[in-house]
C-alpha cells in the first residue's frame, strides 16, 4: 500500500507548490456482482484514498459513490453526473479513483470524461495505476489503458455470452423466473459454481394451465386476461396479467418441456429488434406442464389468429401516455367502439381509455374513456391561447415565482416516497446479493435481477435529482418571462411547421408531462414542464448549446399548470 500512495504522491507533488491547499474529489463505484467475485469494496476504495489525501494535506471536497451500478456507461449512474456538474463549477482541483476502470469501462467515456476536466484544470489520478495525462507521452500511455479495459469488459462479456449458448444447447436453464417453475440450484461436480434447475410449482402450473384451456376453449387474450384476474390467478410477481403476458406464456415452448435461447440478439443494444431468426430451442432438462397434444393444438390456433391487424398510427393521437386515468392513474391509450346508425350504416367512435383496463380487463379498472376528437383540440387550444398571449404568460410567470413555497410540501412528500422506494431497491440488491454468495442463484440470475433493480433505480433517481435541488433551495430560481415567451413560441411554430404526427406527438410529449381528467371525464388540468431538455429543445441557448460542455448551470424542473 505504500508504494501506491508513493506514486500517487510522485503524480501530484505539484500540488502543493502553490502553497495552497487542493481540493480532491474522490469517485468510488462498484458493481454487486464486482464486490461479490472480485472483493472491490466502495468503503475500503474511499478510505485508501481518504488515508493518502490526509497524510499528504489534501482536503476531501466531496465523495462521490455509485453504488452496484455497471461501468459499461455514464448515463445511467446518478455521481458520476453529479461529479460532471461539480466539476463545470470548479469545486475542486483533482478528481482521484482507486483504479480507473471505476470512472468507465468505456474508453470513449474515460477519454471524454478527462478531457472534460483537463479543460476545467482539473486533474485525474488513479491510485493504484501509474500515469499522467498533462504529457504527450502520458496521454498515449492514459488512452492505451483506457482502451484495454475496454477490451476486458468486451473480452468477459463474449465469454459469459458462450456460456450461456452452451448451456442453452444441452437444455440446461440459463436463469431467470419463469412461471410455473421454480428455479433451484443443484451440484455439479465439473463446475465450481451449481447449476440452475427449473422445478415446477404446482401452485403456478395451475395457472399455466387454465391459461391453455381458455385459449384452446376459444377465449381471446383479453377475454383470457380478464378471466384469469378475476379467479384471482397472478403473475410471478404477484401482478396481473396483462394481453401481452398471456401470448408470451402461449409461445414460450418451455411448457412443452423445450429450452428456447437468444430469441433478440444484441439486447443491450438493440433492445427489442433484431430478432434472432435461428434461436437455439433444445429439449430440455425439466419436466413439461402441459401436453404436446395442448401445445399444437394451441399453436395451430395462434397460427390462424395471426392476421395482420389494422395497424393504429400512435401519432395521430398524440395524447397517449400522457393522459393519465383518473381512477388507477395509467396512461390512457386509444380505443375503438362501433356503433349502428338507424339507416344500418357503422359508426366508429374513437376514445381515450385507460391502458389498464384495455390491457388487463375490467378486473383491474374501467374504461373511463374521453373522446379523442374532444381531448386534442381542448389540449391545443389551451397551449395555443398561452403561447399566443403575453398576459397569459405573465400571469403563469407571476403564479410559478409568487408559489414555489406553497409547492414544496407535495415536492417533499414526493421526495419522502422516491427516497424510501431507492432504499427498499437497494435491500432487495443486497438480498439478491446474499443468495448468490450462499450458493442459491448463480450468476446469471444475479445478473438479471440487477439489471431489473438498476433500470428501476436509474428511473427513480432521474425524478429524484431535480426534486432534491428544488427543495435545497438550488432551484428556487425566478423564471424568467422571456424564456418561457420563447420557448412556448417556438413550440407552436415547431407544431405548425411539422408534418409527421409522430413529430407532432413527440413535441407534445416533451413539453407535457400530464394531463388529468375527472370522473365527468373532461379534462381538469394539463401540465407543462420546464426543464433543461426542453429549453434546450425550444431556445436559441440551447440549440447553439457545445455538445461537449453542461446543458445549463444545473438541473432544474418546473411545472405550469394551464
Amino acid at each position: 500500500m505504500q508504494s501506491h500512495a508513493l506514486n500517487l504522491y510522485d503524480q501530484l507533488d505539484y500540488s502543493n507548490q502553490a502553497g495552497t491547499q487542493k481540493r480532491a474529489s474522490i469517485y468510488a463505484r462498484v458493481s454487486t456482482v464486482e464486490q461479490a467475485e472480485e472483493g472491490y469494496s466502495i468503503d475500503e476504495q474511499i478510505n485508501v484514498i481518504r488515508q493518502w489525501c490526509e497524510r499528504e494535506g489534501y482536503v476531501v471536497y466531496k465523495e462521490y459513490v455509485d453504488r452496484g451500478i455497471s461501468g459499461k456507461n455514464i448515463k445511467g449512474r446518478p455521481a458520476i453526473q453529479e461529479l460532471l456538474h461539480d466539476a463545470n463549477q470548479k469545486c475542486f482541483d483533482v478528481v482521484l479513483v482507486w483504479k480507473m476502470n471505476r470512472l468507465s469501462r468505456k474508453s470513449i467515456d474515460l477519454l471524454t470524461i478527462v478531457e472534460r476536466l483537463q479543460n476545467k484544470g482539473i486533474g485525474f489520478r488513479s491510485y493504484t495505476e501509474r500515469y499522467e495525462t498533462e504529457t504527450p507521452s502520458g496521454r498515449l500511455q492514459f488512452q492505451m489503458m483506457a482502451a484495454i479495459a475496454e477490451f476486458e469488459r468486451a473480452n468477459i462479456a463474449e465469454n459469459v455470452k458462450m456460456g450461456m449458448l452452451a448451456r442453452a444447447r444441452e437444455g440446461s436453464w440459463n436463469g431467470g423466473q419463469v412461471l410455473g417453475y421454480d428455479v433451484v440450484s443443484t451440484p455439479s461436480d465439473n463446475r465450481k459454481r451449481k447449476i440452475s434447475k427449473l422445478v415446477i410449482n404446482d401452485k403456478e402450473a395451475q395457472t399455466v394451465r387454465r391459461i391453455f384451456e381458455l385459449y384452446t376453449g376459444g377465449h381471446g387474450y383479453k377475454a383470457i386476461a380478464n378471466k384469469v384476474n378475476k379467479e384471482g390467478h397472478r403473475s410471478k410477481k404477484g401482478n396481473s396479467f396483462s394481453i401481452n403476458a398471456i401470448r408470451t406464456i402461449l409461445t414460450n415452448p418451455i411448457y412443452v418441456g423445450f429450452i428456447r435461447y437468444n430469441v433478440r440478439q444484441d439486447w443491450s443494444e438493440k433492445r427489442r429488434n433484431n430478432i434472432n431468426p435461428n434461436p437455439v430451442i433444445e429439449k430440455g432438462q425439466h419436466d413439461p406442464i402441459i401436453s404436446e397434444e395442448t401445445w399444437e393444438k394451441a399453436q395451430a390456433i395462434l397460427k390462424n389468429r395471426s392476421k395482420t391487424p389494422n395497424r393504429v398510427h400512435s401519432g395521430e393521437y398524440p395524447l397517449t401516455g400522457v393522459m393519465k386515468c383518473p381512477a388507477c392513474g395509467a396512461g390512457m391509450v386509444l380505443g375503438r367502439t362501433t356503433n349502428r346508425n338507424k339507416d344500418g350504416s357503422k359508426r366508429v367512435l374513437e376514445y381515450y381509455v385507460c391502458g389498464a383496463w384495455k390491457n388487463k380487463g375490467t378486473a383491474v379498472c374501467r374504461s373511463n374513456g374521453i373522446r379523442t376528437e374532444y381531448a386534442d383540440k381542448y389540449v391545443l387550444n389551451k397551449i395555443g391561447r398561452l403561447a399566443n398571449s403575453d398576459n397569459l404568460i405573465r400571469d403563469v410567470v407571476t403564479r410559478i415565482n409568487g408559489g414555489l413555497k406553497e409547492k414544496e410540501s407535495p415536492l417533499r412528500k414526493e421526495y419522502e416516497v422516491l427516497k424510501k422506494s431507492l432504499s427498499e431497491n437497494q435491500s432487495k440488491k443486497d438480498k439478491v446479493l446474499g443468495l448468490y454468495e450462499d450458493g442459491v442463484i448463480e450468476k446469471v440470475d444475479l445478473v438479471e435481477r440487477l439489471e431489473k433493480l438498476n433500470d428501476e433505480k436509474k428511473l427513480m433517481q432521474e425524478r429524484l435529482s431535480p426534486l432534491e435541488l428544488q427543495l435545497s433551495g438550488q432551484n428556487h430560481i425566478n423564471v424568467d418571462y422571456g424564456l418561457v415567451k420563447e420557448v412556448m413560441s417556438n413550440f407552436a411554430a415547431n407544431y405548425r411547421n411539422t408534418i409527421s404526427t409522430e413529430q407532432k406527438k413527440r413535441l407534445l410529449h416533451l413539453l407535457i408531462r400530464e394531463i388529468k381528467i375527472g370522473e365527468s371525464r373532461e379534462i381538469d388540468s394539463i401540465q407543462i414542464q420546464l426543464n433543461n431538455e426542453v429549453v434546450r429543445h425550444f431556445t436559441k441557448k440551447g440549440e447553439e448549446k457545445s455538445s461537449t460542455e453542461d446543458d445549463f448551470s444545473s438541473p432544474f424542473s418546473i411545472l405550469i399548470d394551464l
